[in-house]
Formats: structure tokens, sequence, C-alpha cells
């Protein structure tokens, strides 16, 4: 089992332990099956972006609440050891540079997006606000039934409590850096 695999799995087992909820319970609540629930909490099965965003809003967590680990004051921390979620069939790469812990109310994201990939999210916590720099290529986000081509170098803002999508616009790779911050 990978280090990413075995933080979720225990992370998972501990908030699943905290509130007292049964794998029944916290699959009923997610929609993701018992029987997955179980191998990610075995590190049998490393979950899809997809998988985490439904267990994380099912919980009414964030996203990283399931990557969160003790940081120290200062540290480095090198891209070869920040293990990518993938979504898109491998398109999709989001690697999780700083997770969201209970001290700060937010987390920040590098995502890769190769040509043509596009990544479906579902709508998160009420109040949750995503913060989306593109560092290279073109950014499409569809939020709210509209369609916002977000070119290299800028930047968007946007309520992210509602269902949104994420699609390379460019014939290169596109990458992005994610601020998403948690009101509550």
């Amino acid at each position: 089992m990978d280090a990413m695999s075995s933080l979720i799995a225990e992370n998972l087992k501990n908030i699943r332990k905290e509130n007292k909820w049964s794998l029944d319970a916290v699959s009923e609540m997610t929609g993701v099956s018992k029987s997955m629930l179980g191998q990610i909490e075995r590190g049998e099965s490393s979950p899809t972006v997809a998988t985490l965003w439904k267990i994380a809003t099912g919980l009414h967590i964030s996203f990283t609440g399931l990557l969160e680990q003790t940081e120290q004051d200062a540290q480095i921390i090198p891209k070869a050891e920040v293990k990518a979620l993938l979504n898109d069939g491998g398109h999709f790469r989001l690697y999780p540079f700083f997770p969201y812990s209970k001290e700060r109310r937010f987390e920040m994201l590098s995502i890769e997006m190769d040509p043509g990939s596009r990544s479906d999210s579902e709508a998160h916590e009420a109040g949750t606000e995503e913060f989306v720099l593109v560092y290279e290529g073109c950014l499409i986000l569809e939020a709210d039934g509209k369609r916002h081509v977000v070119e290299e170098g800028n930047g968007i803002h946007f309520q992210a409590d509602r269902p949104h999508v994420y699609e390379n616009g460019s014939s290169g790779n596109t990458r992005i850096c994610m601020l998403i911050y948690y009101q509550k």
C-alpha cells in the first residue's frame, strides 16, 4: 500500500470511528458502496478523485480532510512525494500539496490536465469558494450553466457549492493552482 492510500485509509477509519458511524451509514451518507469503503479502509483500493469527493461531501468534510497529516514548522514538499489523484483515465491529475487541516479552512491543489481532459465536480459544502490561477494553457470552467474561459496568466473565483466542470481548453497541457476555501 502506498503512503497516500495508507493515509486515506487511516483517516477514513478515524473519522468513521470518532463519529461512531458504521460502514453502512457512511455508504448511505456518501453514495459509495460499503464494499468500496471497506476496501479503501483496508488499503486495498486507491479511490478516484470522484470517489474522494463523494466521501468528503457526504461526510461534510474538506476534500483533503482525508489526506491530513501532522505538519512541521516549515517543510519543502517535493512534487515527487505528492501522489497524484487521477480522474478522466489519468488525463486529469490532482496533487494535494497543502491539504486541509483543522487549524485553517483551506486546501491548495496543483492540477495538470492533458489535452481534451475534463473533470466533473459535485457541489461542495454551502459557502465553499474556489480560487483558481491558470499557469499554463487554458481552463474552461462551467458553473451555474455558464461557461468561463480562463486564459494562461489569469484567475477565476467562484462559489463551489454547486456542481461545476473543469475542462482543458487548449491543444496542449493546462496547469492550474486551486485554493478551496471552506466557510465552516
